[in-house]
This record gives structure tokens, C-alpha cells and sequence, in this order.
């Protein structure tokens, strides 16, 4: 087992890691922006290491500073948690080059998955189903036409190198499609230096199911079952699930039992998520992250597993300690993602921190780094903590929910506590009926956001 691991992250998840590595015994490293010097994970770590000014480019993204903070603390691993530098398989090569452990799969799986075209390829190759579309780059206007008429409109452009919605357009039929294919390619060539872009069938009221997997360096593969994400506004999750209202355990054990052997096929390792749209009773794989997901907490609640600790464990070398049969689910589990924005124009709120007040009580986690006093920074990502509640199912669940946002106190800013209020109250919500569509038009119904 590693004796002392670099957190390579700030924030929530950062203080995540922290706290499981201090349950194993394994001393850990927080590294930082001048921004970020009074961050509480820089706080509660054995050591801390500025590693540059603001700017993410020249921090949290500098990879030689990371790597030296490591050399200069004698770390044995570094846990890249999510974003930042997490699904970037240069990284990860440098940190094994330089003799360290990457507490996540191979630098090969994040560029094979990296890339949509390749994890298509992947997905299909290993027998996970796929939206029909394109079998590879669409690069020109009349092959984009040719695809589309074979696949049937509306369509959707996609960046290969994409993410986060970025370097995507749908068109509804041919007078739409030149404008969306040049717009998906400029998009994506001004996010990831990447133009190339490729082509899927537009399901027209689909979920966002993702089922998580777990994998050792023995060859041993279990999933954690699935989760329900389809509440995203601009393709940001705002709110997780799990077990998903729309999946009964036949449908949740196929998935997951084909999730299995294809990770089985490709010599996986670590923690992985693998994303589907799901419609009509059929599952169309779309992309696989290659990470720890922000929502792991829901999983965490419903299967007993620390999912951090497993990551660490793997990747020590350490096999399973079980199989798909001992793992058992209980109850419902769902996380908002609170942020620092204002909950009607969406626009960030970063400040200081007044009062600060959590909620507790049986079955409630709340995942944050802030505290009274605490300056948000403007650099980062706005999300600033993760209501997790527990219950024996989903109706108890939602009561508890309503609660604790209740309870939920975070002065001085701005937050969207109060649009999971409204949310939670939501008769279409309580009855499980929403797709991924659902949350935009929500917002631009309710009158009151």
C-alpha cells in the first residue's frame, strides 16, 4: 500500500481523497494556486505545496509543477480526482514515467475513450450497443448529408475530442445541417484544438443512464449498478439518482453484465463510468469516462462502497475483495449539486461566505469544502458542495431531500438550493417522468427561475 499520496485537485473532491487516504493510513500531499492557500484541503493535508498563481493553466493544470511537488514530498501516487488534468493520458504517462503510481486506468484506456470516435469503435467491438450514426470522422458536407439520410433527421453533431456539450449541434432536417456541421466543427476546433466531428442518430426523449464499473489488475469486474443523470441543463448535471425510476433489475443487470465483460474484453483497471442513452427499453452506449464522476456519492450510498479507497486499492495492486454476487443495493440515493450561481440567470456568485449552516441527521452526506468565511474564488468550476441523502426507497429519499434543503444554509452568495427546492416539489419529478429535455424546459417554463 502506497505511504503517501498527491491529491492532484482543490476543492470538494480534493478533501474527498484526503479523508479516504487518512482512513488507510497513507499520509497525503494538497497541492495549490495562490488562490487557494486558506482551501481546506490545503488546510488538513500532512503537507501542501503551492504549485502556481490563479490561473488553472498555471496550477492545477501545470503538470511540472505537480510532478515536482511530488518528487520534493516523496509521494508513492497521485490521485488525479475529477477535471483538471483526470482524463489526460499524457499526465498519466509522466506520473509512471517518473516513478510514480496514477491512481487510475492505463494512459492507453484514457485515450482510447478520449477519443468518441475510437469509444465508439470500442463500445461496438466489445458488444455494447451504440446510437446508429457515422463509423467515423465526418468530413465533409455530403457525406454529413448521405449519413443523415441513411440514419433518418433530426441528427446530432458531435466533437470527437469532445465534452461538456461543447462542440455539439442538432438538425432537424438537410437546411439545417450544413450551419450545424460547420458550427459543431468551428466549436470544437476553438475547445480542443479539434475539429473533427462525427455524426448519431437525435433521440428525441431519452435518459441519461450511466452504470458504474470497477475493475482490478486481475482481471476481476463488477459494476455498481447505474445512475440516473438525465436533469442537466446545457448538458451540466444538476442533479443525480440512483437507482434510476426508469430501470427494473432485469434491464439493470443486462446492462450492467455487458458494461462487465466489455471493461473483461479491453484489460480495464480502476473506476470507469460508461454513459448510455436509454429509450424504448434499449440502451445506445454514448461515451465512457475514464474517472471518479462528481456523483460517486449516490453509488457510495446505495452499495456501502468507498469508491476512492477502491481506486486506491487497485491501483496499489490489491484484487477485489468480493464479486457481483456478494454486492448488495439498498435503498435510493440521490445528490443535488449545489453552486455558487445565481438560481434564475445562472450566472456565477463568487464571495464570501457568510453563515454557513449544513444539514444532518440518518442517511444525509453533505461532500463541501467551504466553511464560514471561506472567499469562492472566481477561477473555477462554481460547484461549492453535494447534498447526498439516503433512504430505505425513493419516496422516503425525496421526503429527507426536502429537508435537508431546507436546512441547507449558504449566506453570502448566491445558490441553486433554491431551484432543487422547486425541483423536489415538482409532481413530473416525484413521479420519476423526465428525460434529459426535461430541466430545460422546466427552467424556461417556471416562470419564478
Amino acid at each position: 500500500m502506497f505511504e503517501k499520496v498527491l491529491i492532484a485537485n482543490r476543492g470538494e473532491i480534493a478533501l474527498r481523497i484526503h479523508r479516504a487516504c487518512k482512513e488507510m493510513g497513507i499520509r497525503t500531499v494538497a497541492v495549490h494556486s495562490t488562490a487557494d492557500a486558506d482551501a481546506m484541503h490545503a488546510r488538513l493535508a500532512d503537507e501542501a505545496v503551492c504549485i502556481g498563481p490563479a490561473q488553472a493553466k498555471d496550477s492545477y493544470l501545470n503538470v511540472a509543477a505537480i510532478l515536482s511537488a511530488a518528487d520534493i514530498t516523496g509521494a508513492d501516487a497521485i490521485h488525479p480526482g475529477y477535471g483538471f488534468l483526470s482524463e489526460n493520458a499524457d499526465f498519466a504517462s509522466m506520473v509512471e514515467e517518473h516513478g510514480f503510481t496514477f491512481i487510475g486506468p492505463s494512459p492507453d484506456h484514457i485515450t482510447m475513450m478520449g477519443d468518441k470516435i475510437a469509444a465508439k469503435n470500442a463500445a461496438m467491438e466489445t458488444g455494447i450497443p451504440v446510437v446508429p450514426g457515422s463509423d467515423g470522422a465526418v468530413v465533409s458536407h455530403d457525406e454529413a448529408l448521405k449519413i443523415a439520410k441513411d440514419i433518418g433527421y433530426p441528427v446530432l453533431i458531435k466533437a470527437s475530442a469532445g465534452g461538456g456539450g461543447r462542440g455539439m449541434k442538432v438538425a432537424q432536417n438537410e437546411k439545417e445541417l450544413l450551419e450545424a456541421w460547420q458550427f459543431a466543427r468551428s466549436e470544437a476546433k476553438a475547445a480542443f484544438g479539434n475539429d473533427e466531428v462525427y455524426m448519431e442518430k437525435y433521440l428525441q426523449k431519452p435518459r441519461h443512464i450511466e452504470i458504474q464499473i470497477l475493475a482490478d489488475l486481475h482481471g476481476n469486474v463488477v459494476h455498481l449498478g447505474e445512475r440516473d443523470c438525465s436533469l442537466q441543463r446545457r448538458h451540466q448535471k444538476l442533479l443525480e439518482e440512483a437507482p434510476s425510476p426508469a430501470l427494473n433489475w432485469s434491464q439493470r443487470n443486462e446492462i450492467g453484465e455487458i458494461a462487465c465483460n466489455a471493461m473483461r474484453k479491453l484489460g480495464y483497471r480502476s473506476v470507469g463510468t460508461i454513459e448510455f442513452l436509454y429509450e424504448n427499453g434499449e440502451f445506445f452506449f454514448i461515451e465512457m469516462n475514464t474517472r471518479l464522476q462528481v456523483e460517486h456519492p449516490v453509488t457510495e450510498m446505495i452499495c456501502g462502497l468507498d469508491l476512492v479507497r477502491e481506486m486506491i486499492r487497485v491501483s496499489s495492486g490489491a484484487p477485489l475483495g468480493y464479486t457481483q454476487e456478494s454486492l448488495r443495493f439498498s435503498g435510493h440515493a440521490i445528490e443535488c449539486r449545489i453552486n455558487a450561481e445565481d438560481p434564475e440567470t445562472f450566472l456565477p456568485s463568487p464571495g464570501v461566505v457568510g453563515d454557513y449552516h449544513t444539514p444532518g441527521g440518518l442517511g444525509v452526506r453533505v461532500d463541501s469544502a467551504i466553511y464560514s468565511g471561506y472567499r469562492i474564488p472566481p477561477y473555477y468550476d462554481s460547484m461549492v458542495g453535494k447534498l447526498i441523502v439516503h433512504g430505505a426507497n425513493r419516496n422516503e429519499c425525496l421526503m429527507r431531500l426536502r429537508r435537508c434543503l431546507g436546512e441547507y444554509v449558504i449566506d453570502g452568495i448566491r445558490t441553486t438550493i433554491p431551484l432543487h427546492q422547486r425541483l423536489v416539489d415538482n409532481p413530473e419529478f416525484i413521479n420519476g417522468d423526465y428525460d434529459i429535455h426535461w430541466l430545460e424546459n422546466f427552467v424556461g417554463m417556471d416562470q419564478s427561475l
